[in-house]
């Protein structure tokens, strides 16, 4: 997976919105204004994705492209090297889930006006 397949996928789902909130090299995807997955723009070394707790250590056990989130709540996040050893349909995966934990985070009212999107 390359960043433009990486991008693509984000934006496809609904509500999601793309920003540079902590700089020109760092593309943040919010769903209803709520981060779910980042990546740095200029390197696509890895991408940090929203991840429950325990499923955040099962992925780090299993896998050694999966670890604690970078720069991130490391309890909550983790980070993916996206360095070719990881299928891309379990990247979707991730992400799918990432995107899915966000918006079950979200107020009711939000979550309403997603689903009217």
């Amino acid at each position: 997976m390359n960043i433009e397949q990486f991008r693509s996928y984000c934006l496809s789902k609904r509500g999601v919105t793309e920003e540079f909130p902590f700089g020109e090299d760092t593309l943040v995807f919010k769903v209803m204004g709520k981060m779910f997955a980042l990546t740095n723009v200029t390197t696509f070394e890895s991408i940090n994705l929203k991840c429950e707790p325990e499923l955040a250590m099962q992925l780090r056990e299993a896998y050694a492209a999966v670890m604690p989130g970078y720069h991130m709540n490391k309890k909550h996040w983790n980070t993916v090297l996206m360095d070719g050893t990881l299928a891309d349909k379990l990247v979707k995966q991730w992400v799918d889930n990432s995107y899915h934990l966000v918006v079950a985070g979200l107020p009711a009212s939000l979550r309403l006006d997603l689903n009217a999107l």
